[in-house]
């Protein structure tokens, strides 16, 4: 039973470094302009797709695929920003309604391209195991886990150091007195799409690596990046990452202990406790008063 135990936890890490690259899109996004990208999802599942084009036509990895996805993605992406950037009134509100309608016009649009029909990865050395004395796990998961990690550090140091990484964190902060440092909101806010986009590229690269994909998941993924960046609080790379590996590894420990039925249930409970409990996040900054 601990080795059982032990499994569910290290796949539940594994799933959940998957997690947190497709929230940070959607935290990113939502720091810089307090807008709830709700086709994010969609946005990481048409990557999953194009990676599953480019293994079925060409007869590569899928890994082969991300230049690909990081355009077509990206490009997505800034044509959500654009549709966004024309609302005028309540654009908290509104872009809801409309990035909704963009999710479901991707689904649609993916359905009809691709149909309903369930598809995996069939590469071979993504599916090979990776033994690690009592644990095991697709080498794909390993990959793309690592992967992860590194994209979290990249966006860390950006944030942190770069001068548009600097733009995006004073325009969340502060979008009037950025541009009175001279800082141009629409250009930050189109450059955080596209690094959304980059790191949605990625995720659905890495979920088509090793999962299952179907045109009505990416609805699901937008719904797990969202209670992700709700316990993680806004501005928090590392809080994402933890958030992230709470949900895979509450999620796992479910199917294990109890029943997969209840796998998506209890990512909405934790989402309910930490809105009642800590409605800044395990890692937010509290509001201050100046």
């Amino acid at each position: 039973m601990m080795e059982l135990i032990l499994q569910s936890l290290y796949s539940g890490v594994l799933q959940g470094g998957s997690y947190a690259l497709v929230a940070l899109g959607l935290a990113l996004v939502f720091g810089t302009m307090k807008v709830i990208n709700l086709a994010h999802g969609e946005l990481v599942l048409l990557a999953a797709y194009i990676a599953y084009t480019v293994e079925a036509g060409l007869g590569i990895s899928p890994i082969y695929a991300i230049p690909i996805a990081l355009v077509v993605v990206s490009l997505c992406s800034v044509l959500v920003y654009w549709l966004v950037n024309m609302i005028r009134a309540d654009r908290e509100l509104n872009s809801l309604i409309l990035t909704y309608g963009a999710g479901v016009m991707l689904t649609n649009a993916i359905l009809l391209t691709w149909s309903a029909d369930v598809h995996s990865t069939s590469s071979s050395w993504l599916q090979d195991a990776v033994v690690l004395g009592p644990l095991y796990s697709m080498r794909g998961e390993v990959l793309f886990f690592g992967i992860a990690l590194v994209l979290m550090l990249a966006l860390w140091w950006w944030l942190s150091r770069s001068w548009y990484g600097r733009a995006v964190r004073a325009v969340s902060s502060n979008r009037d007195a950025a541009k009175l440092m001279g800082i141009n909101p629409r250009t930050t806010e189109i450059v955080s799409f596209v690094v959304a986009g980059i790191l949605a590229a990625f995720a659905g690269v890495a979920i088509f690596s090793y999962g299952v994909i179907q045109p009505a998941f990416g609805h699901a993924l937008t719904i797990k990046a969202f209670i992700i960046t709700v316990l993680a609080g806004i501005g928090s790379i590392p809080g994402v990452l933890i958030g992230g590996l709470l949900l895979g590894i509450a999620e796992a420990l479910t199917v294990t202990l109890y029943s997969s039925a209840l796998q998506e249930l209890v990512g909405m409970v934790l989402f309910l406790l930490v809105l009642f409990v800590m409605p800044n996040g395990l890692f937010g900054a509290k509001a201050r008063r100046g």
